[in-house]
């Protein structure tokens, strides 16, 4: 199934692009119970589909750890290795456990620079089948002001249909 997925040709409108995604990722991620798996797939897919996406992946709650973040599978140039609730945009969506959306990251209080050439960010909660966030989804783009509230629906309602659907 997933070779299928290199030879689909996505439309080009963004909302019809996310709903053909969410088609083949749902496709792909049916049957397979290993969270691992599926994030490395959802970030996979994730990359793949959008030009401006620089890095896509996940940053895993620690449950040996209180309160921080520790790299999960991702696609891109080397990522942090451990962020704090509260620090960064991804930190900072952890500890309010809702979506942010930054159109530069220069001009966020508290910005990690994992790599210099990200411009903007949307990080997404993510939350298992009862309501315990495991995760975020953390996007990066070269471009400023890459995301909006079109990026924002699509996410949360495939983050949600991925991880606690």
């Amino acid at each position: 199934m997933a070779e299928m997925f290199n030879d689909v040709v996505l439309p080009s409108a963004k909302a019809e692009r996310y709903a053909a995604l969410a088609q083949e990722i749902a496709s792909v991620l049916e049957g397979e119970p290993n969270l691992t798996a599926r994030m490395a797939t959802v970030a996979s897919m994730m990359a793949a589909s959008f030009d401006h996406f620089f890095w896509t992946g996940f940053y895993v709650v620690d449950p040996d750890k209180h309160e921080e973040l520790v790299v999960g599978p991702y696609q891109g140039t080397l990522g942090c290795l451990r962020i704090a609730f509260g620090q960064g945009v991804c930190g900072s969506a952890a500890r309010r456990r809702q979506t942010h959306v930054v159109d530069d990251v220069n001009a966020f209080p508290g910005h990690i620079s994992c790599d210099s050439r990200s411009a903007s960010e949307i990080v997404v909660p993510v939350f298992d089948a009862k309501g315990r966030l495991i995760a975020v989804f953390d996007v990066d783009s070269e471009a400023p002001a890459a995301f909006d509230g079109v990026d924002v629906e699509w996410l949360e309602q495939i983050l949600q249909d991925s991880f606690a659907g």
